[in-house]
């Protein structure tokens, strides 16, 4: 069993392997895990953990563990708005993620761009330093049987899920030859592109192989698409491009 150590950063969002995660960060414990990653020698990973948290857990002020930067102080105790156990609060099921790019301002918040990784089974949250650390266990993916016809099956209901929700708000969205043929790969973009729910997502970041998350995104895709058809003025949504999260 390969397990680590690592700085972890909750969010009210899902990290999935291979795709970008942009982050603004302001608060006073997660500048710290920042600074600490920068100590990091430029041609080494510099890594953390993201993981969501619970619906109906978060116990900060604005929810989400992703308080207001106006309205909260910005200096909080590591395991501030999550409860007496965070790690009760957060799934158990999140990413490594490798920051490729982390800029400070001149205000002291910082700008950074990673990618997730791997996914990691939460095993233990430590909140004795300046910001969380978690022990975490890594998690092979296993293919699983058919995913390489599920995972055109998956392609061509998410090129009509495209088309649909494409029609429907009159914008152009990412085109067929733009997607990937590795299951896996398709099943974490499908997963992290299309219109879903935290919890939905993260049931298919846990999901115990790519088959098995294959096989969910197609029911999904299907039910979405057909719910697309019949409400045409459903609001624009950008799938091509990952909102930036502040903490």
């Amino acid at each position: 069993m390969t397990t680590a150590r690592l700085p972890l950063f909750p969010l009210n969002a899902v990290l999935f392997p291979g795709l970008v995660l942009p982050l603004n960060v302001f608060e006073e414990r997660y500048r710290a895990m920042m600074r600490e990653l920068l100590k990091t020698d430029e041609d080494e990973p510099r890594r953390f953990a993201v993981v969501a948290i619970r619906d109906g857990r978060e116990t900060a002020p604005t929810g989400a563990g992703m308080p207001d930067a106006v309205n909260v102080p910005a200096e909080r105790g590591p395991a501030d708005g999550f409860g007496p156990d965070p790690v009760q609060t957060f799934h158990r099921v999140g990413c490594i993620a490798d920051a490729a790019k982390i800029r400070e301002r001149p205000d002291g918040s910082f700008e950074v761009l990673a990618t997730g990784t791997t996914r990691v089974e939460l095993l233990s949250v430590e909140a004795s330093g300046p910001y969380l650390t978690a022990e975490l266990k890594e998690l092979h993916e296993e293919t699983g049987e058919e995913a390489g016809a599920l995972a055109e099956g998956v392609l061509r209901a998410f090129r009509s899920y495209q088309k649909r929700l494409a029609g429907a708000s009159e914008r152009s969205l990412t085109t067929g030859a733009d997607l990937p043929d590795d299951p896996s790969v398709v099943s974490y973009l499908v997963a992290a592109a299309a219109v879903l729910d935290v919890p939905t997502r993260q049931r298919l970041l846990q999901a115990p192989d790519t088959a098995t998350r294959l096989r969910e995104e197609l029911t999904l895709l299907r039910a979405e698409t057909a719910v697309i058809r019949h409400l045409p003025s459903l609001p624009a949504v950008d799938l091509t491009r990952a909102p930036t999260h502040p903490n």
